[in-house]
Formats: C-alpha cells, sequence, structure tokens
C-alpha cells in the first residue's frame, strides 16, 4: 500500500513539474509575441515617417533641421535593439514627430495637403497601437516575471530556461510630463 501511494505522490510531482514547466514555456512564448506586436506597429511607423518628410519637404525648405531631426530619430529607432533601447529611441522619435507636427500648423498649405492629412492620421493611428501593443506586452511580461519568481515555479525556472522580461518603461521626462491644457475663455488681449 505504501508503495502506491509512494507512486501516486512521485506521479503528481511529475505531472506539476510538467505542468509548471509548460506554463513557463508559453507565457515565455506570449512574451515574445507581444514582442513581435509591438515590432510590427513599429515597422509600420517607420515605414509612413519617410513619406511625411518627402510630403513636407518641399514646403518646408527652411525647416530642414527640423526634418533631419525626425530622420536621425527614425534610423535610430529601426537600428535599436532589446526593450530598453528601443523604448529610448522611440521616445526620441516621437519627441522628433511632434516638433514636425507643430511646424506643420504654421504652413497653410500643408495644413490643406490631404496627403499629410492622410500620413499624420496614419501616424496617430499607429502611436494608438503601438500603445495597445506596449501595454500587452507589459502585461504578459509581467505575468511571465511572476510566475518565474513565485515558489514553487522558481524552481522549475531554471530547467525551462526562464529569465526575467524587460518591461517596456518611458524614460524620457518630456513624455512622461502631463501635458497641459488650458480651456479659460479669459485670454488676454492682445
Amino acid at each position: 500500500m505504501s508503495t502506491i501511494v509512494l507512486l501516486a505522490i512521485l506521479a503528481a510531482m511529475v505531472l506539476w513539474v510538467i505542468g509548471a514547466y509548460n506554463g513557463l514555456i508559453a507565457l515565455k512564448n506570449q512574451v515574445l509575441n507581444a514582442w513581435k506586436q509591438i515590432d510590427v506597429q513599429l515597422k509600420r511607423r517607420h515605414d509612413l515617417i519617410p513619406n511625411l518628410v518627402n510630403t513636407v519637404k518641399g514646403a518646408m525648405d527652411f525647416e530642414r533641421s527640423t526634418l533631419e531631426a525626425v530622420i536621425t530619430a527614425r534610423n535610430k529607432a529601426v537600428s535599436a535593439s532589446g526593450v530598453k533601447d528601443t523604448a529610448r529611441a522611440e521616445g526620441e522619435l516621437t519627441q522628433a514627430l511632434g516638433r514636425l507636427f507643430a511646424l506643420t500648423e504654421a504652413y497653410p498649405e500643408l495644413k490643406a495637403n490631404q496627403n499629410v492629412l492622410q500620413l499624420q492620421e496614419e501616424l496617430t493611428s499607429t502611436e494608438n497601437k503601438v500603445g495597445f501593443a506596449r501595454q500587452l506586452y507589459n502585461d504578459v511580461a509581467t505575468q511571465y516575471n511572476t510566475r518565474q519568481a513565485t515558489f514553487p515555479t522558481l524552481l522549475i525556472a531554471g530547467l525551462a530556461k526562464a529569465t526575467p522580461a524587460e518591461l517596456w518603461e518611458i524614460e524620457d521626462a518630456a513624455e512622461r510630463a502631463v501635458p497641459r491644457v488650458d480651456l479659460s475663455l479669459n485670454k488676454p488681449a492682445p
């Protein structure tokens, strides 16, 4: 009888190890998939930027430094690798694009140009998709990190070659800052 109990306990332990191992592998794959979803949206963003720069280039000749800053930031973002490096490069690109969008407001011919408006809309839509993809990535990465760090699954983490996934964090203070909006009707007279 004791042999049967011992075998049952051993079988339960083996099943638990298999389940814990498979659970870690599944979460690891979900983290990789979530990162690839970010990558897909970032590629779309990177592909749209040269079209926007070429569209506004003629009208903004004397704003060449802004256009060059956008292209430089894009190139850094394209070559970035890893979560931290990519987050930093994408933050710089977002700032450069913000300056470009602000400048296009000063050019009436650009504000009325359908190509510019469409590209801006596509970039804005892509930015939203990137935001959702980053949120999903962080959610899955946190779940993966928690699972591999909690007992008793941490006993299997080495066997599953589980290492903590980096989270996507905002490092740039300007990106973290809350925008100020003044909707008051009390505007100072010129």
